[in-house]
Formats: structure tokens, C-alpha cells, sequence
């Protein structure tokens, strides 16, 4: 109802604003404006929640970033770690590598250098430690042609004696089957002569003054008896005579013997040729 007593239109269009007491409009409150203040909140809210939202995602990229180099930092952390510990391994190897290799120290000027991975890979059990090789000596053959070890040993000397004089391989016969006939190749001393058995000698004769391996007589211009009852001397002696001897390479045996030893049995030195030959091949093969 209106001031004037009449009633309101409830067909009248209503107006949007109402004229308060204190002058002032006020918005009408109706169906359409309440659905239009609320599609305005709704709006308002939507906004929010997409702010509010987008904010949570920036927040959680800035997060994921940080994250990332976080773990970025960590792995190469790791890695320069991991490159310390192998790299003081390495040194600590190469320590003990040239602690048990036999390699030269480096200079004084270079000795903090990292060793390469070539001198500290390496066994110094099998590549710094050298090995000697030893070459074996020639054996002495065993007594042959019936001879016993003492008998092989002369023989050796006389043989040896030779070859160091240049003498022929004949000449070599010769001197062994003369000892064999005059000493049966042992060193003898002279039951004559005491002074003789103050050297080494492997058993007493009684033929006058005669000693050693070729029975030869100081008496007769030989040498000295010490000197001759040295294998060696003697030998020299012997061969140093024989070598006198017009055409000793092509005689017999027992002549060129006998052109030295003028024995009173001069074809006894020829029953020893073969086992002289024997004993010489085995102390220096033929060839």
C-alpha cells in the first residue's frame, strides 16, 4: 500500500532501487538480482580457486626446480667425491706398486707427480724385477775305455793342456796313450825321491827318479820334481818335446812316443791307441 492509501500493482514493473529514509538508494532485492550476485560469487570464487591454484602449481614447479638443481648439485657432489676416493686409490696403489717394484726413483723435482697407470698396473714381481739366466756348464764326461774317475780327470788335463798349446787332435792321442803306458794314468810320485811326495800324487813307483803322469826324470833335464809332478807342466813338457820330432803327425803312434820317452819298450804304447782315441772323442767330439 502506498501513502496515499491506494494499494501497490503487483503487476508493476519494480523498480531496481528504493529511495531510503536518509536519501539513499537501495538495490531491491529480487529473484534476478540474488541469481546475479551469486553468478558474481561463484565467478569470484572460481577466480580464487584458479589463483589460488595456479599460485600452488608456481609453488610447486619453483619446488621441482629446486629440487632438480638440489639434486643436480648432489650427483655432481657425488662425482667430484667419487673422483677424490678413485684418484686417492690410484696414488695409494701406485704407493704400493713402487714400494715393491724395483723401478729407478724419479727426480726430486718431479717426485710429487702422480704416477702414470702404467708404472702402478704393472706386476713388479714379473716386469721390474729382472731374472738371471744362467747358462749351464758343459758337464765332464764320464770316465770311459775302462778308466776310473782319477784316470778321467788326468786324462781331461792332458787333453785340455793341448788344445790350449794348439796342439792337433793327433798329438792329443799320443800324449794320453803315452800316460797310460807310463803311469797308468795316475799322478805318481818316486819312492827314490821323498821330496816328491810332498806334492800331490795318487801312489808311489819305485823306476829310478822318475815321476808323474809321464814317469819323466829331473835328473834328465825334465824340470824341477815339483814342477813335475804338476799333470799340467808335465804335460806341457811332453808335448813341447814332441813338437821337436821331424814328421810326428804321420808316424805311428809308438814311434812318435818313443822318439820322446826313449822307453826301453818302445811298441808298448801302441796297444793304447784305441782307448787313448775313445777317451780323447769323449772329452772333445770329434767335428
Amino acid at each position: 500500500m502506498r501513502d496515499d492509501g491506494t494499494l501497490d500493482d503487483p503487476n508493476a514493473p519494480s523498480s531496481p532501487t528504493a529511495e531510503m529514509e536518509d536519501g539513499t538508494s537501495a538495490e531491491r532485492t529480487t529473484p534476478a538480482s540474488r541469481l546475479r550476485a551469486y553468478a558474481r560469487d561463484l565467478t569470484g570464487r572460481r577466480r580464487a580457486q584458479v589463483a589460488l591454484a595456479t599460485g600452488v602449481v608456481c609453488c610447486l614447479g619453483l619446488a621441482a626446480v629446486a629440487q632438480v638443481r638440489d639434486g643436480d648439485a648432489g650427483v655432481a657432489t657425488r662425482d667430484v667425491a667419487s673422483s677424490e676416493l678413485a684418484q686417492r686409490a690410484e696414488q695409494q696403489s701406485a704407493s704400493r706398486g713402487l714400494d715393491r717394484s724395483a723401478a729407478p726413483t724419479a727426480p726430486a723435482a718431479t717426485s710429487s707427480a702422480t704416477p702414470s697407470p702404467s708404472a702402478t698396473t704393472a706386476d713388479p714381481d714379473t716386469t721390474a724385477r729382472a731374472r738371471k739366466v744362467v747358462t749351464a756348464k758343459p758337464t765332464d764326461p764320464a770316465p770311459v775305455a775302462g778308466l776310473d774317475k782319477e784316470q778321467m780327470d788326468n786324462a781331461k788335463v792332458i787333453v785340455r793342456t793341448g788344445r790350449d798349446m794348439g796342439i792337433p787332435r793327433r798329438g792329443l792321442v799320443i800324449a794320453v796313450a803315452t800316460a797310460m803306458q807310463e803311469s797308468n794314468l795316475y799322478n805318481v810320485a818316486s819312492g827314490v825321491l821323498p821330496e816328491s811326495r810332498n806334492y800331490p800324487h795318487q801312489g808311489v813307483g819305485w823306476d829310478h827318479d822318475s815321476v808323474g803322469l809321464f814317469q819323466q826324470r829331473s835328473s834328465s833335464g825334465w824340470g824341477p820334481v815339483g814342477r813335475l809332478m804338476d799333470p799340467a807342466f808335465a804335460t806341457r813338457q811332453f808335448l813341447a818335446a814332441l813338437q821337436q820330432v821331424p814328421g810326428w803327425q804321420q808316424m805311428r803312434l809308438t814311434d812318435a812316443a818313443q822318439a820322446v820317452q826313449i822307453s826301453a819298450y818302445p811298441e808298448h804304447y801302441q796297444q793304447h791307441e784305441w782307448r787313448a782315441t775313445r777317451v780323447v772323442d769323449a772329452i772333445v767330439p770329434a767335428g
